[in-house]
């Protein structure tokens, strides 16, 4: 388990849904107030739907939204795809890395604010095309809705 691997949760309220690993703890850790193996990980709650040409703006807006989630999960809840996301999400300076501390995660009003960047940062990398347009399927697998 590595920072950047998607992976899908299996347990709880988020189960079936693709989040990506911010930073793992193999060792726990004694701020987060876990002895055991976790990482803290951030993910897609609601996947974006499709989109036809025929629709109007505003609902070509209203579908392309994404809704973030932010969560330290118990390794054994995680299950580790093929696919890593190591650069892929960045707008500017910033980055999923450096947006995410332990430090902004204590405190809930920090946590909303956290979510928020993670929403503009998710919105942005799912709506704006690729300089050399080509495929990144590792990206699109994490904004597809995972079937089954």
């Amino acid at each position: 388990m590595k920072a950047g691997r998607v992976v899908i949760l299996l347990a709880g309220r988020r189960a079936g849904k693709k989040a990506v690993i911010v930073k793992p703890y193999d060792d726990g850790s004694r701020k987060t107030g876990k002895s055991f193996p976790h990482a803290l990980v951030a993910g897609v709650e609601r996947a974006p739907l499709k989109v036809h040409k025929r629709m109007k703006k505003e609902k070509i807006e209203k579908r392309c939204r994404v809704k973030p989630f932010v969560k330290y999960v118990n390794y054994t809840h995680l299950l580790p795809t093929r696919f890593t996301v190591p650069g892929q999400f960045t707008t500017g300076d910033k980055d999923l890395k450096h947006s995410i501390t332990e430090e902004r995660m204590e405190k809930p009003e920090s946590r909303k604010a956290v979510k928020a960047e993670l929403k503009k940062l998710f919105t942005d990398r799912f709506n704006a095309p690729d300089a050399t347009n080509e495929k990144q399927p590792n990206v699109d697998y994490f904004f597809k809705k995972l079937r089954f």
